[in-house]
């Protein structure tokens, strides 16, 4: 790590608790089986951040619109989404997502695949995961498998997310 990442890291390490929303793009979960915000939320709240938003949706456009709107409106500094990120004709989050994003991350997107293809093989090249930001937010995008969001936390964002919530408010 340079030494500018390690002192970025250190500053954001310093301003406190991230505030993360989780948005769950699915036609057949529920709040009980919701594998996806049950990893997740242990996960945030045990680096001593906090959960200030949590909504399960279908992955409708406006419903993925509104879930956006609302987690930002919630307080949220970094907004994970997770489902919707395929090429089925009824994936629609990224969709949503790339037309509200001001600045994307490609790398999130490019390291996420490299990952899932050590682990899926040439079907990673199906998944549409993203990040950028979105008034002063980090979104984040992935698949909803929980292997695949499992495999973003604890590569990509965990490692990254004080960071993240950072960078995008300085």
């Amino acid at each position: 790590m340079s030494e500018s990442s390690a002192k970025h890291r250190e500053i954001a390490r310093a301003r406190g608790p991230v505030r993360v929303a989780v948005v769950t793009v699915s036609d057949t979960r529920t709040p009980e089986t919701d594998t996806n915000f049950h990893y997740l939320k242990p996960e945030v709240e045990r680096l001593g951040h906090q959960v200030v938003g949590y909504r399960i949706i279908k992955d409708e456009p406006e419903q993925v619109a509104a879930a956006l709107e609302e987690m930002v409106q919630a307080g949220a500094q970094i907004i994970l989404f997770n489902g919707g990120t395929g090429i089925a004709p009824r994936d629609t989050t990224y969709d949503v997502l790339a037309r509200k994003i001001e600045k994307p991350m490609p790398g999130f997107g490019e390291l996420f695949r490299m990952l899932s293809y050590q682990e899926v093989g040439a079907a990673a090249m199906l998944s549409r995961a993203t990040a950028g930001t979105y008034r002063g937010r980090v979104v984040i995008s992935t698949p909803g498998s929980p292997n695949a969001v499992q495999v973003a936390w604890t590569k990509l964002i965990k490692p990254e997310l004080e960071h993240l919530a950072w960078e995008v408010a300085r």
